[in-house]
């Protein structure tokens, strides 16, 4: 993300004093990116981590055990809490679904009971969430005010929007950022896409015609800061491309701008097979989600197009 990406969005320092920023799961594909922005920026970063903490800009906590400590949470400007276990990084058995909606669930409850009690809470949380909120919705257009679906990860989104209810409760500004596939080479679906596409081995999963509501790494973040200097912005928050496209559409620009072919599908049948549950959910889903509330507060993308973000993220030439 560039500052010039910044200014756009509004999301450099009004008050002209560097703000302050507690983060959790700052290890992850968006938590690394977010830190690296903050500090382009000068904001002073800790971060939430469950080891000792090794320097003055860590803070242990343990949501298994609900151990944190409250004092050194004070007097933060914002809080950003990413922190969650991998939805796709293995296959969907009964205790792997308890971890990712725990890890979700108690992490949040956690963060937010302990700011709602606090003599001097943040101005704003942002905490994550997904568009698998809105589960398997076919062609329908989806914005912040759709109401839920049904399904495992639709589930999971309610349960994690409901245990910041203590912070809401307590009056902090809280977002939840529905975030949507994250295009990054370096992470994530598109970096898993990438071998077989580069090969010439990719194609669309199953009849193609779902909608994959996408975004850039970049606009994740960039969304993130928008988040954290809009004041209007409360509530859920669509984080995706305003132009979602079909899998077929987005195996089809994939193959082109790597100029590969795109000749073997995926058919349903054995993306389940290979997958199970989460093929379903996560391949065969529709959700043609909208970012209405960050067009209607001003956010500029960067990469509001799938074609210019892939040739963006992948410099083929």
């Amino acid at each position: 993300m560039t500052k010039e990406h910044d200014r756009e969005n509004g999301v450099e320092d009004v008050a002209g004093s560097p703000l302050s920023i507690l983060t959790s799961g700052a290890g992850g594909l968006i938590g690394q990116a977010a830190v690296r922005s903050f500090a382009r920026r000068g904001y002073r970063i800790t971060r939430l981590v469950r080891r000792a903490a090794a320097d003055p800009r860590e803070v242990f906590w343990n949501p298994d055990s609900h151990e944190i400590d409250p004092e050194a949470c004070e007097g933060f400007d914002a809080v950003v809490h990413l922190a969650g276990a991998g939805i796709a990084e293995r296959r969907w058995t009964p205790a792997r679904k308890e971890v990712i909606l725990n890890s979700r669930v108690d992490g949040t409850n956690l963060i937010c009971e302990t700011l709602a009690r606090l003599d001097h809470p943040p101005r704003v949380v942002v905490c994550a969430s997904a568009i698998g909120f809105y589960g398997n919705r076919r062609e329908e257009v989806l914005d912040e005010e759709s109401e839920s679906g049904k399904g495992f990860l639709a589930d999971v989104c309610r349960r994690w929007e409901a245990a910041a209810k203590p912070a809401v409760e307590a009056g902090i500004r809280l977002v939840f950022a529905r975030f949507g596939i994250i295009l990054s080479p370096n992470g994530g679906a598109l970096n898993k896409m990438l071998t077989p596409f580069r090969l010439g081995l990719g194609g669309r999963v199953g009849n193609g015609r779902q909608y994959w509501s996408w975004i850039s790494l970049d606009d994740a973040v960039g969304a993130i800061n928008h988040s954290i200097s809009s004041e209007s912005l409360s509530g859920a928050v669509n984080v995706v491309s305003p132009k979602p496209v079909t899998n077929a559409e987005f195996t089809r620009t994939l193959a082109h701008v790597l100029k590969r072919p795109a000749l073997f599908p995926m058919p349903a049948a054995v993306a389940r097979l290979m997958l199970g549950e989460m093929a379903d959910e996560l391949l065969l889903s529709s959700a043609r989600v909208t970012p209405r509330k960050l067009l209607e507060t001003g956010y500029r993308f960067r990469n509001p197009t799938l074609e210019g973000c892939l040739h963006d993220l992948l410099r083929v030439e």
